[in-house]
């Protein structure tokens, strides 16, 4: 295990400082800006990079992100690729973290041991699987062994003893979504989340992140009050949108991040 995940939040906390995990989804806008763009991200400030692997049916994703998998899938954008794009990634930056979020068919598809295997190889430290709920965790055992962490997910309608058990065998982080409902939603309830997180972190050995609705500085500031990181997605994968080359890609990423990381 590479212990990045660990790395980064035990220097943050030195810091006192908030972490910023900004998701993009792998081959958008433009399959040649993916790893420009995961750069310019570190540039400007992300401490953890999130990476969209495409796919047909996310279902826990809202519209921005669909469209965002589906001019991926368009192209061509596979597991493969996606991996590949992290191990070119890792040629530079050895340092930032890397979390590959996605849904559970394309890893089956691949090979769950031989994805894992991919995985580690080329640099990936977690994964985050949405359509994999606790019950069936103990599937994603080669991908424990081969030295990745699987992030859980926690939502406002997590009944107490799940969340227990959720918090008990978390690892890396855990992601804890802000409210029931997809990605991109602008229902954001500050005070509402903080209770809740507040709660949960006095189960949970691990850092506590918080996503969904997360749009612009001002979301982040309130909620990075309390959190331990901060996952912004669709906001800002709506802003890379039409970029027309990498480096248009990689001033939109920078100009989008910076000011939340000021705030951070």
């Amino acid at each position: 295990m590479s212990q990045r995940i660990e790395k980064c939040f035990a220097a943050l906390r030195a810091k006192k400082r908030t972490a910023l995990i900004p998701f993009v989804t792998a081959g958008d806008p433009l399959p040649s800006a993916t790893v420009a763009v995961m750069h310019a991200l570190v540039e400007a400030g992300a401490d953890a990079i999130e990476l969209g692997v495409p796919f047909s049916d996310p279902m826990a994703d809202g519209p921005v992100i669909q469209h965002a998998s589906e001019r991926a899938l368009a192209k061509g954008i596979g597991t493969e690729q996606v991996l590949q794009w992290v191990c070119d990634f890792r040629q530079r930056d050895t340092r930032t973290p890397v979390v590959l979020m996605g849904y559970l068919n394309p890893i089956e598809i691949f090979g769950l041991e031989k994805f894992a295997r991919e995985a580690s190889k080329a640099g990936v430290d977690g994964v985050l699987i949405v359509d994999c709920p606790i019950e069936e965790d103990a599937s994603l055992k080669p991908l424990r062994n081969a030295g990745l962490q699987c992030i859980l997910l926690a939502a406002p309608t997590t009944s107490d003893p799940r969340l227990q058990q959720i918090a008990t065998a978390a690892e890396g982080y855990l992601y804890y979504v802000s409210f029931a409902g997809i990605t991109g939603a602008a229902r954001l309830r500050v005070d509402e989340v903080e209770t809740r997180v507040q709660a949960l972190k006095k189960l949970c050995e691990t850092p506590v992140a918080v996503g969904f609705g997360i749009r612009d500085a001002a979301g982040a500031h309130r909620v990075g009050a309390f959190a331990d990181a901060v996952v912004i997605g669709s906001a800002l994968v709506s802003h890379l949108e039409g970029s027309a080359s990498a480096d248009e890609a990689c001033r939109r990423a920078r100009e989008f991040l910076a000011p939340i990381r000021a705030v951070l």
